[in-house]
This record gives C-alpha cells, structure tokens and sequence, in this order.
C-alpha cells in the first residue's frame, strides 16, 4: 500500500490524465519541484500538498489522506450530520425539500443513504417491501432492486446503466470500499422484467391523463408529436398512471467539511405536464 504523499500524487494526476508541466502552471510551481515531490526527493509544504490537491480536485475525504501521508494533520473535519453544530445545514436541507413538494426529492450521503427526503419520495416508495425501507435507506438498492422500483421503471435497462456507469465513476474518483461494496452487489441484482404498461387513456403526448378523459379517438386527426426529450428520463408507474421525471443533483459549493462534501441533493423534475399534473392532484 501507498502511505508517501509524492506516489499518491502522481497516481491522482495520472488520473487527472494531466502532465507534471500541466499540473505546475495549475499550481503556480514548476515542473521540475512537481517531479521532485512525486518521486521523494522534496517535501511539499502543508499549502502546497492542499494547493495540488484542489488543482486535481481531489475529494476532500483524500485530501486529509494526502496531508497524512506528507506528515500533516488533517485539515478536514468529519462531522456527523446530527451535530449540533450541524443544525442550519439540517434545518436548510429540509426547507428546500419541503418547498421542492409534490415533486420528489432527497438528499443522500457519499454512499447513497438517504439522509432526508419529502413527501414526494414517499410517493413513490409506497407499496414496496418492509425490507427495502427498513432503515438506513439506500437509494440505489431501492431503485434497483428487482423487488423495488426496478419493478416499476418502463426504461429500467436505460436507466439501470446510467445508474450504474455514475457509480463506476464515483468509485475510480473517491477509492470508498464502502461504495465499491455497494457498485458489486446492486450490479448483480437479476434484472427485474418493467411491470405492465399503464392502461389509462393517453393524452396527446403520448403520456397518461390525470383526469381521466381519453386524448383524441378521430383516427383522421392527427396526434401532436412527443417532444424529444432533452435529458433521460425516468419513466416509472405510479398506480397505473406513467410518470416521467428529469433528475437533477445539486452538491455543496467548496465544502470544508467531510460530511457536506460528500452529500448531494437530488430532485426529480416533471418531465412533462401530465407528470406535473398528477403529482398536484394527490394533494399534501
């Protein structure tokens, strides 16, 4: 294992898929200190070691590694979300989910445990197995689950491999074995087969209509295009009405704490008005 800061480094850079020259005008150094830091024969200062880390956007769980190995304390705290020093952060996650109601939200940790969530969410959860919403939740067994809302979702395998390749991603990154843990086992969940389509009437896009009431029946008028859409959308049954969402993920702004660094906020736009529609009808 790897325990010098000059090796751990030159693995982030490579990773970055940036020269030593490149990293060095990033930095305001040269390339020759650079090279002399990734091979030992200098040591970095504590705001060099923190400068090149921010210049490879190193996640702030490594940077504390990277200060460790270079002899330094951490400079990152680590505090628990139920601190009580974390209470404004708490109270302000919770103003904005609930302001984000009908429309789904939540809010979840760097290994996908779900930390908070609106009502919106719990719409979509309900009818699923005791087990799956046992706590702690977790975001992705619960999507892709076969007996979660993998079940429930039209587009699974689009949307089972969008799910997927961003977690392949957030592994390389962030080197969690707890989040490796997780990539292996809801990766070799069987795929669960999409239940039967919606029954209700369509409207004119194409998608179901709230109220009820039956789109056009007059084969000689022709049916409005659906538009393309402009994200991949998640297309999930809710009761028998086809509800499609765009998912947003909004993180912290140069956190300096662990914790905040790793939450991420995730909403599920309407996709379109059929959508929206539905969601205001079932009221608080």
């Amino acid at each position: 294992m790897t325990t010098s800061v000059g090796p751990l480094l030159r693995s982030w850079r490579e990773r970055r898929g940036i020269s030593q020259l490149e990293l060095a005008g990033r930095a305001d150094s040269s390339a020759r200190h650079i090279s002399f830091v990734e091979t030992g024969r200098s040591r970095p200062s504590e705001e060099m070691v923190v400068r090149l880390a921010e210049r490879l956007d190193v996640p702030v769980r490594e940077r504390n590694a990277l200060l460790l190995a270079a002899g330094y304390a951490p400079r990152y705290p680590h505090t628990p979300l139920d601190a009580p020093q974390m209470a404004a952060l708490r109270e302000g996650l919770e103003r904005l989910l609930a302001a984000y109601e009908p429309y789904p939200a939540l809010v979840v940790d760097g290994t996908y445990t779900v930390v908070a969530a609106n009502r919106g969410i719990a719409v979509l959860l309900d009818g699923l197995p005791e087990h799956l919403l046992a706590p702690p939740l977790n975001a992705m067994r619960i999507t892709l689950h076969p007996q979660g809302l993998a079940s429930r979702i039209q587009n699974l395998a689009e949307w089972r491999g969008h799910l997927l390749a961003q977690m392949e991603r957030q592994v390389a990154l962030a080197r969690s074995e707890p989040l490796r843990a997780l990539y292996e086992e809801v990766s070799a969940y069987p795929v669960a087969s999409p239940g039967p389509r919606p029954t209700d009437h369509p409207d004119r896009a194409g998608h179901p209509d709230p109220s009820g009431q039956a789109g056009p029946t007059d084969p000689s008028e022709p049916a409005d295009p659906a538009p393309a859409p402009l994200a991949l959308p998640l297309r999930i049954v809710h009761e028998g009405q086809l509800l499609s969402f765009v998912s947003t993920i909004a993180t912290f702004n140069t956190p300096m704490d662990v914790t905040v660094a790793e939450l991420a906020i995730e909403t599920l736009l309407p996709a379109d008005p059929a959508t929206a529609k539905y969601l205001r009808s079932l009221g608080p």
